[in-house]
């Protein structure tokens, strides 16, 4: 029988800390295998698929398994895996090799974000409180913490090598101070049921509810530079403000949210979300200047920032699957949006342009928030 008080929250809190730390420490670390391995974009593109179908193929059979030994073993097994490989992520020098090491990388960050959420919506259910967003928050604390300190030591001469056992050092501390406290036993209704499911029902809405929100954050990470410089006069080197100033909105959004939906209650925050990002979308695609643009990604970000975390709690009150194989299938339909995301906004802008594409998103932003008066989301709890 699983226990949860503070200490469990405090572990699933670290957590998502490492699992925001690992992920992001990788991304400065790009343009250095770019050059080490002699590779042009094209090629870099193709190689950088191998590390969302790692996480792709990981994230379904990782429910089995967390219902099977419980989230401890998985948490700990995959982060220890992020650990040992990302060091090595600056080491390869061969195409095959680094493609094969992206793909272990993907598999191992893509099974640490099941059995987290796992963790996170068992320790949710049984304390009975509204704690998700605030887990998500801390993931996005993790990602502004992991890509600034690993820019930093780079920026310090230390070496991707060094700067990257640096980062999975730090990673390890954080999992070995939750270790004890993290759930060693599977919930009783994951452990006495299947551990194989197709996913149906409640668990496939949620899956595309999540494809579209995570589709509008994919698309504000690759494409919200272009529309600031290429349709509202930003200067090329100040295209980056636009997604940090939605990252900011996000990450305190999440990191407050807990409150706003004790207090508001989870179906109030989702429409209100939805209407929040979707006028967020509106706003920069008809906005005439970088700054009402910039506005506009931050409505984005507050409106979004706690209905994925509003889901994952759906997705461990319903009744259609074991939460556990619910939480794996959910979050590979909504990663699925991530890696879908940029090929499907790029095609759209070439076919009609970038702010129809954007105005799309804002659309879709509406029907997330109209979905929040289905009866999927009323009596339970949310």
């Amino acid at each position: 029988m699983n226990e949860v008080g503070a200490p469990q929250r405090l572990s699933t809190r670290l957590a998502f800390l490492a699992a925001g730390l690992v992920v992001s420490a990788w991304a400065p670390l790009v343009p250095y295998a770019k050059a080490r391995l002699g590779l042009d974009e094209a090629a870099l593109g193709l190689l950088l698929l191998c590390l969302g179908g790692g996480s792709l193929l990981a994230m379904p059979m990782t429910g089995m398994l967390s219902a099977r030994f419980g989230c401890r073993a998985v948490v700990l097994c995959a982060g220890t895996l992020t650990c040992l490989i990302l060091p090595c992520l600056a080491l390869v020098d061969s195409p095959l090799l680094f493609g094969l090491t992206l793909f272990a990388f993907g598999a191992a960050v893509g099974t640490l974000d099941v059995a987290m959420n796992i963790q996170a919506v068992i320790v949710e259910k049984v304390s009975g409180d509204a704690l998700m967003s605030g887990f998500h928050g801390m993931f996005s604390a993790g990602g502004f913490l992991g890509a600034g300190s690993m820019a930093l030591l780079l920026w310090m001469d230390m070496g991707t090598l060094v700067s990257s056992i640096c980062l999975s050092l730090l990673v390890a501390l954080m999992l070995g101070i939750a270790s004890p406290y993290l759930l060693r036993e599977p919930d009783a209704s994951d452990r006495d049921g299947p551990h194989f499911v197709v996913p149906h029902g409640a668990v496939i809405l949620i899956g595309v509810l999540c494809f579209i929100v995570f589709l509008a954050e994919g698309a504000l990470l690759d494409w919200s530079a272009l529309l600031l410089t290429a349709g509202r006069g930003l200067d090329a080197g100040q295209g980056g403000i636009g997604y940090a100033a939605f990252s900011v909105a996000m990450t305190t959004g999440r990191l407050t949210g807990d409150r706003v939906v004790k207090r508001f209650g989870g179906k109030l925050v989702m429409l209100a979300g939805g209407v929040c990002a979707a006028i967020g979308f509106f706003a920069a695609v008809l906005a005439t200047s970088p700054i009402l643009a910039i506005a506009g990604f931050v409505l984005v970000g507050i409106g979004a920032s706690n209905i994925v975390p509003i889901l994952f709690s759906a997705a461990g009150k319903q009744d259609a699957m074991p939460a556990s194989l619910a939480i794996g299938a959910i979050t590979t339909i909504g990663y699925a949006g991530v890696l879908a995301g940029p090929a499907l906004i790029g095609f759209i802008a070439h076919a009609i342009s970038l702010n129809t594409a954007f105005a799309g998103l804002g659309a879709a932003m509406l029907l997330v928030a109209a979905s929040s008066r289905l009866k999927l989301f009323v009596g339970r709890g949310l």
